[in-house]
């Protein structure tokens, strides 16, 4: 049977399409840099996009289902031929794959001139063929444990179709973006459970022997299932404001539990290393979201609401992706695994984003200056990384 290595070097196209992580990488940092960049304007008054989705509402759909989709499309097929010794999708089905997410951006950006049916059909193409792809090579492989990693993306997929259900028949969303900030969410916990904890060892073991980070237990199966119910009650909530005081106590527990877990990890003591400390300080906004969102319905407070939303969504999703894409195309194009003075400026102005973005929602006076300049701090983060890290991604190994 082929290697992994034979089947990469047997494919004679374009290096983009030699593993997953290079395509959807590359695009997801290119269209996290133009969806700001574009947005923050046109949410001021500047200019204007030709679809049919008012702003607020394309934000929210490129965002969490075309800027994610792709990071997880790009982490998961080049991570999961590692989890079941399956080979890669490489070549033509890889391309293919690409062609579908990008189909799904251009129908949406042109949507007012398409039937919403079409649209929501053509967008919905590429989280389904994912989904496909994986499941096969997870279930041919007969690693089990590695299913609930498809759970998340199917829920993603499930908010995705509510979100164009939601907006066809009142406009705007109700539930969907609930449920796809839950569906990440629940992906960066899986995820970042595995990652955060095993990359520290590595680290730690070679340059400071010491402390290691606590293996996955039932403590961490306890905080998952906590973080799960509290945000299924956040969810329902959206219909049964009634439920609101019950899921913000849900959400202070989940997010003590799991900055519980992040302590676990040692990261304190990874702090030479800007690659692996990125790590905990994304995950650092997990709980924090927790914490804020949690407050706000607590309180009815809408401003620690959207300060909890955005240390979410600008926060652990932005550092994590960020961290998650800088170390993988690193390892996987032969470059040492440190983090360069760039790469430390792009962790930088993606953190300084998400700080600046959960000021603007708590300072109101400040608010419009704070989104602006939190938007220059996430375009620069993510146009960075495309600059230095593109000529990696285009690239073969050499």
């Amino acid at each position: 049977m082929a290697t992994t290595m034979e089947i990469r070097r047997a494919w004679n196209g374009p290096a983009l399409f030699s593993y997953g992580f290079r395509p959807f990488f590359l695009s997801a940092a290119v269209l996290a840099a133009l969806l700001v960049a574009t947005w923050v304007p046109w949410l001021f008054g500047f200019g204007a996009l030709p679809g049919a989705l008012p702003p607020v509402a394309w934000h929210q759909h490129e965002l969490l289902f075309g800027f994610v989709p792709a990071v997880v499309a790009g982490f998961l097929l080049t991570a999961v031929p590692n989890w079941t010794g399956r080979l890669p999708v490489v070549g033509r089905p890889l391309m293919l794959l690409y062609a579908l997410w990008i189909a799904g951006r251009l129908v949406v950006l042109d949507s007012a001139h398409l039937h919403p049916a079409a649209v929501a059909a053509i967008s919905l193409a590429f989280p389904l063929a994912l989904l496909a792809t994986l499941a096969r090579e997870i279930l041919a492989s007969g690693n089990r444990r590695n299913l609930k990693v498809l759970a998340g993306v199917g829920m993603l997929a499930a908010a995705q179709l509510v979100f164009h259900v939601e907006i066809g028949r009142q406009g705007h969303a109700l539930f969907a973006d609930r449920l796809a900030v839950a569906a990440i969410l629940m992906l960066v916990m899986i995820v970042g459970g595995r990652i955060v904890p095993s990359f520290t060892v590595n680290w730690l073991k070679r340059e400071n022997p010491g402390r290691l980070p606590v293996p996955f237990g039932r403590f961490d199966m306890a905080a998952m299932g906590v973080a799960g119910a509290a945000l299924a009650l956040w969810i329902l909530s959206a219909g049964l404001p009634v439920l609101e005081p019950l899921a913000g106590a849900a959400m202070l527990l989940a997010g003590a539990a799991q900055a519980a877990r992040l302590m676990r990890w040692a990261g304190d003591r990874t702090l030479a290393e800007p690659l692996v400390t990125v790590l905990h300080v994304g995950f650092v906004f997990v709980p924090a979201g927790f914490a804020l969102l949690g407050a706000g319905l607590l309180i009815g407070d809408v401003p620690l609401r959207s300060a909890g939303m955005h240390a979410w969504t600008t926060g652990a999703i932005g550092l994590m992706t960020l961290a998650v894409m800088t170390r993988a195309t690193r390892g996987h194009t032969g470059q040492a695994l440190t983090a360069p003075p760039l790469t430390v400026v792009i962790y930088a102005l993606a953190l300084a984003a998400a700080l600046l973005r959960i000021a603007a929602s708590l300072v109101a006076p400040a608010s419009l200056p704070l989104m602006g300049l939190a938007g220059l701090a996430w375009v620069g983060a993510f146009g960075l990384f495309s600059l230095a890290y593109g000529p990696l991604l285009l690239q073969r190994r050499r």
